[in-house]
């Protein structure tokens, strides 16, 4: 049976979620952060060298990296669902959209959260930039949402599952306020009211209030 490793309050709420969207029997096996570091317990790090979120087993595959996950796990039992087939009119944007979450998204909002660590002051040329980038990332996905209800257009895919965790999870690591960005708030509403979402969730990180405004 497929297994999935989920660290709390991490990436791999991406991965939960498909398997509910796909509604494919699964193993879920739940990890704490440690409660002072907020890392990866030593349990966790031990499964894959990169000691990183997420991570599955499936059968002799052990596999890391999140858009890797996905990209399997619909390969393997999604039959055609949640990606959208080449002759698609909206694939390019698809393959778009999944691959910007951790292309640009994520490392935006990631690099964000170490400066801010760093207590650099507001003038730093670097936080600048950096923060600079996030506000194009996030106009960008406000731009596209005010157009489709989905990133990719009409259908849900799993470039949304790829894009929620930054637009809500990864806020408890990065405070930034979406009160400007409408359509993206809307587009959480659309997701929160998701039932494979709310599983999801409330499996993975029972109690955990949700940043969907």
């Amino acid at each position: 049976m497929l297994t999935v490793h989920h660290l709390g309050m991490s990436q791999s709420e991406r991965i939960v979620w498909l398997c509910e969207e796909l509604g494919i029997p699964y193993e879920l096996k739940i990890y704490d952060r440690d409660a002072v570091t907020r890392l990866a317990p030593p349990a966790y790090k031990a499964l894959h060298p990169l000691g990183a979120a997420p991570v599955i087993q499936d059968g002799d595959v052990l596999l890391a990296e999140s858009g890797a996950i996905v990209e399997y796990i619909v390969a393997r039992y999604g039959k055609g669902r949640l990606v959208l087939a080449p002759d698609h009119p909206d694939f390019a944007r698809f393959l778009y959209w999944f691959h910007f979450a951790n292309g640009t998204l994520q490392p935006a909002t990631g690099r964000n959260m170490i400066l801010g660590r760093l207590d650099l002051p507001a003038e730093n040329p670097i936080l600048r930039a950096m923060k600079g980038r996030l506000d194009l990332a996030l106009g960008l996905v406000e731009a596209r949402l005010g157009k489709a209800d989905n990133l990719a257009g009409a259908e849900f895919t799993t470039a949304d599952i790829m894009a929620v965790f930054s637009l809500t999870t990864m806020r408890y690591f990065l405070p930034y306020d979406l009160a400007s960005y409408s359509a993206i708030r809307a587009y959480l509403q659309r997701i929160a009211a998701r039932p494979a979402y709310q599983r999801a969730m409330q499996k993975g990180d029972p109690g955990m209030p949700l940043l969907l405004t």
